[in-house]
Parts: C-alpha cells; sequence; structure tokens
C-alpha cells in the first residue's frame, strides 16, 4: 500500500527532532509542507524532493501530498512541534477518506509547550492548559471562554500564537482576562524561537506580561498560583515533599 507519514519535526533544531522523525523522512521519496518548515530540514535530508505551499494553502497542501503517495511515492507530510498539536494530522485523515488506497502513519514531534518548557525550567509540573490566540478558525469568544474558564481552574496557561501584526493587542487581552481571576504577581514566562538561532527566555509577572510585546514565533506561560521563581526558572511544584 501506498504511505504517507504525517511528521512532527519539533521546534526547528535538527537535534530535537525525534528518531523516529529522522527515519521516516529518510525513508521518503517526497517531503510536503510550508514553506518555512522545509527550510528548517531540507539541508540534513538531500536528494529528496520538496514541495511547498505558503501559509493558509494548508487543504492544497494536503491533497498534493496524497497525489504523491497515490503515484507510488512514498510521502512525508512535515508539520513544526507535532503534527497532532494545531497541526495537520486532523486534516491529513480528514482527506484520506479520499485516497482509501494511501496508508498514513503519525509520528509524534516535540510541541512548543514542552520545548519551552525545558528553557524557562519546569512550569508545566502540574495541569496545564494550551491554548491558542489566533481568532484565524476559532471565534474570540470562545477563545475568551476558554482563557476565563482555565484562569478560574487555575491551570498552568500556554499561549500559542500570541501576537501577530494583525492582532497585536491579543495576548494583553488575554492576560485582561486572566487577572480576573490570577494574581498580578502570578510568575510567568516566555520563550521566543524555540530550538533556533535566538532563543531567548525570560520571566516576568502576569501584570508585566500584559505590557511585553511578542510574535507568533514566541510560546507565553502563565503560572498558577503556586507556580514561583527558583534560581532564574519557572517552577511549578507538583506536591512532592521536600
Amino acid at each position: 500500500m501506498n504511505k504517507i507519514y504525517v511528521v512532527g519535526i519539533g521546534p526547528g533544531e535538527y537535534e530535537k527532532m525525534t528518531i523516529q522523525a529522522t527515519k521516516a523522512l529518510e525513508s521518503c521519496d517526497v517531503i510536503v509542507g510550508y514553506t518555512v518548515y522545509v527550510d528548517l530540514v531540507k539541508d540534513h535530508f538531500p536528494g529528496k524532493e520538496f514541495l511547498t505551499t505558503p501559509m493558509r494553502r494548508e487543504t492544497e497542501r494536503c491533497r498534493l501530498a496524497f497525489e504523491q503517495a497515490a503515484a507510488g511515492k512514498t510521502t512525508a507530510m512535515i508539520c513544526s512541534g507535532d503534527a497532532g498539536v494545531y497541526g495537520m494530522s486532523g486534516l491529513m485523515l480528514e482527506i484520506g477518506e479520499e485516497f482509501p488506497q494511501v496508508e498514513v502513519e503519525m509520528v509524534s514531534g516535540v510541541t512548543a509547550a514542552v520545548a519551552g518548557a525545558a528553557v524557562l525550567g519546569a512550569p508545566l509540573i502540574h495541569d496545564f492548559a494550551v491554548i491558542s490566540l489566533s481568532d484565524l478558525l476559532t471565534p474570540w469568544e470562545k477563545i475568551e471562554k476558554r482563557l476565563l474558564l482555565a484562569a478560574e481552574a487555575d491551570f498552568v496557561i500556554c499561549l500559542y500564537n500570541p501576537s501577530s501584526k494583525k492582532r497585536h493587542d491579543y495576548l494583553q487581552r488575554a492576560c485582561d482576562l486572566m487577572l480576573r481571576s490570577k494574581a498580578e504577581d502570578t510568575v510567568c514566562g516566555t520563550v521566543s524561537q524555540i530550538g533556533r538561532d535566538g532563543e531567548q527566555m525570560r520571566l516576568c509577572t502576569l501584570r508585566e506580561l500584559r505590557d511585553l510585546q511578542v510574535d507568533m514565533f514566541t510560546t507565553v506561560f502563565v503560572g498558577n498560583s503556586q507556580t514561583r521563581a527558583v534560581n532564574g526558572h519557572m517552577v511549578t511544584p507538583r506536591g512532592y515533599r521536600v
């Protein structure tokens, strides 16, 4: 049977790609993906055929991958982080119904929540919620409700897509919502360019986070009521006795 791998390539650095992901890409004839993600892996897999589409052409990209596989080429659809976390896995399986002759296998990767947590220290040791602030596919009203309820439930909250040129004030709006339930001095952290050149981390309070300038390449972590700063790291206790 013809084969497609849906591969999470991790945060960007080759060394942070899983061994399973590397082996899947090595076995492929064709690697398909968003242009930026293909550029991250191209040098490590010479001799492969690379096909790309720009942002917001996700359906076209998935169908392109299936057409390659249906033609007999072992194919990989790559996504940053994990393909099953704000990635292409769901859409690939949906479109796969049109190509019953193609087998689809998911290959997990390291998503920004856990890669960024490792840079900050240990912010996700207890229950946490991951929320994207992008309203391209989710109405802001639903995002707002999720922020309010996650904050009220005292989850650690990890925010993806916190800002863009069109959404420059979304992180500020999100902080205002969370401040209804979380204290101003709640320990927070940001990590930008995770696993890539220029990686940077910062600790701050929720009040300070409200006024920070961030971009789409930044992942934001908002602590719970027990989260604290420990020797420059963000740490959420699990409750083990020390």
